[in-house]
């Protein structure tokens, strides 16, 4: 299995990017997929997941009515929209796939990407 992010980069506050994490290896559609970060000296938080069919999409508090997930399961590809960038934005992002549940926790994540950095400067 191989999820690979990529869209990272630095830009402005204000800006936006958008993420991107194409999975092979698995059936895609099988799987819940989330985004999580870590930033400099922080611990891995939750940013935003979706369900098999996209249904749902849970967000954390700090992003909610900026970020945007969704997916395409014939591209098996999960994006990650990020509109009004802050500088505590900044982190390593990080996709990761889950068989049973659209889960708000890591450790519940079979499969983790190599992560892509976002730096937001001020």
């Amino acid at each position: 299995v191989q999820l690979q992010a990529s869209g990272g980069g630095l830009v402005q506050a204000g800006g936006s990017l958008r993420l991107s994490c194409a999975a092979s290896g698995l059936t895609f559609s099988a799987y819940a997929m989330g985004w999580f970060r870590q930033g400099p000296g922080k611990e891995r938080e939750f940013v935003a997941a979706i369900s098999t069919s996209g249904g749902y999409t849970p967000y954390a508090d700090s992003v909610k009515g900026r970020f945007t997930i969704s997916r395409d399961n014939a591209k098996n590809t999960v994006y990650l929209q990020m509109n009004s960038l802050k500088p505590e934005d900044t982190a390593v992002y990080y996709c990761a796939a889950e068989r049973i549940t659209t889960s708000l926790y890591a450790s519940q994540y079979n499969y983790w990407g190599q992560g892509t950095l976002v730096t937001v400067s001020s």
